[in-house]
């Protein structure tokens, strides 16, 4: 086992009982398990196909503190991430490291029934939904190991949220840290929600964060999830996310990347039920030496199932990007429709994209599409623009912004759609050097 892999089983063997101490029932039941895979499979290496573009071992390889203990850590997140988004009605939660903050939590009521806690005070919904979604990974494994706690969200049958779910993770800390973080929501059977993640990285320290995520769209439920990362070039983050849907539902899932350090992104969508439609949308807009890998899975498990897919970056310096989108088509999935974009703009000759969109076709009544493109600002667009007096660099900002706006403009929540479009304008003219806390709220 390589040493990056060897500290983190060596410090579960010495902490186990102080980690199961400060957990519910639920995720002490499955902690051995993910013990023992990890302990056999240790770190993906960059031979593995789905780790390819993103050294993992490397990521990891730092010791870091971790807050095993549970001790608090002093924060006072309406200072510095205060919400006020024009026009979006929020239900504000904050996450401290891997903790709900529970001393700054909404005074609005939510819908009878509906309920966002941590999982140590809803065992009973946590008991019957967690960790039923995963698959054997790495990541996930030493996550299930190590996390201690988690946030739920629970949409009981034919609710429907109003007001977005907006939860502000911060990462808060004195020294450098380790945070394992884990999330579940659960919209059942007819239900509606929409839910806003705002990465922020408070202290300029080095932070490495794993995240495991498990959504399930019950018959026709209604989910909708956004994920705006905004940190510092300290950060590291490896995220998996699942996603299973039943029959009739939809799911609109967005990841945005303004800026951050390293980011490893994983998402494993099974379409479960027919009629169920999809959509898994990202935009990344990196410069320097930041790195960002998204890898996805769209599983279409059963007939008449839709999935839209598309991913656009924009990479400036030295930036390096990566998306793998593979789209399964299992043999009995007949009538699917899918459609996979990946399209990346690169700004500098030292910036780097991989892509590698796929298609795996088992059933032979189906329409799908995929493709990937790479290039750099058109020359004519550029002519035409600076002969109608727009300076040359101007011109460059306006047909960046233009080119990642595509993804923005998927977005249905208008009053978010209309902010990201100037934080995106804000962002390619460098003024979002770093995270100086919600500029989503400011």
């Amino acid at each position: 086992m390589e040493n990056s892999a060897r500290q983190y089983v060596e410090l579960y063997e010495q902490c186990r009982e102080t980690i199961m101490s400060h957990s519910c029932e639920a995720m002490n039941a499955v902690r051995e398990e993910a013990f023992e895979s990890f302990r056999s499979s240790g770190l993906p290496g960059r031979k593995d196909e789905e780790y390819r573009y993103t050294d993992i071992r490397e990521m990891m390889a730092p010791d870091l503190g971790l807050n095993l203990n549970r001790l608090e850590i002093p924060v006072d997140p309406y200072r510095a991430f205060r919400c006020d988004v024009p026009n979006l009605s929020t239900q504000l939660y904050f996450v401290v490291n891997d903790t709900l903050f529970g001393k700054a939590l909404p005074k609005k009521e939510l819908p009878e029934g509906v309920v966002v806690d941590s999982f140590c005070n809803r065992q009973d919904i946590v008991a019957r939904y967690y960790n039923s979604l995963t698959t054997a990974d790495a990541i996930t494994s030493l996550n299930t190991m190590l996390a201690e706690d988690g946030l739920l969200i629970y949409v009981p049958e034919n609710t429907v949220v109003e007001k977005t779910i907006q939860v502000v993770n911060i990462l808060r800390s004195d020294v450098d840290m380790m945070v394992n973080r884990r999330v579940l929501i659960v919209a059942e059977k007819g239900s509606k929600v929409k839910v806003l993640f705002c990465d922020h990285a408070a202290d300029d320290r080095q932070f490495l964060t794993t995240q495991v995520t498990e959504i399930l769209a019950g018959e026709g439920a209604d989910i909708e999830v956004y994920g705006l990362e905004e940190t510092h070039q300290r950060n590291a983050l490896v995220a998996n996310t699942y996603i299973r849907q039943e029959s009739r539902s939809r799911v609109h899932h967005s990841l945005i990347t303004l800026h951050n350090g390293k980011t490893r992104q994983m998402t494993r969508l099974t379409l479960a039920g027919e009629g169920a439609e999809c959509w898994l949308d990202g935009a990344v807009v990196a410069d320097k030496e930041q790195h960002v890998d998204n890898n996805t899975l769209i599983d279409h498990a059963v007939p008449d199932c839709d999935s839209h897919e598309l991913y656009k970056y924009v990479l400036d310096g030295n930036a390096v990007g990566a998306f793998a989108g593979r789209v399964l088509v299992r043999k009995d999935a007949q009538k699917t429709m899918s459609e996979e974009r990946n399209q990346n703009l690169l700004s500098t000759k030292t910036a780097r994209m991989y892509t590698q969109p796929m298609l795996e076709i088992y059933a032979d009544d189906v329409k799908c599409s995929h493709g990937s493109t790479v290039g750099q600002l058109s020359e004519s667009a550029l002519f035409y623009m600076r002969q109608r007096g727009i300076p040359l660099e101007e011109a460059r900002l306006l047909l960046q912004a233009a080119f990642i706006y595509e993804v923005i403009d998927e977005i249905p929540l208008e009053p978010l759609r209309d902010r990201l479009h100037y934080l995106i304008d804000k962002r390619f003219r460098g003024e979002l050097s770093k995270c100086e806390g919600c500029k989503l709220c400011r």
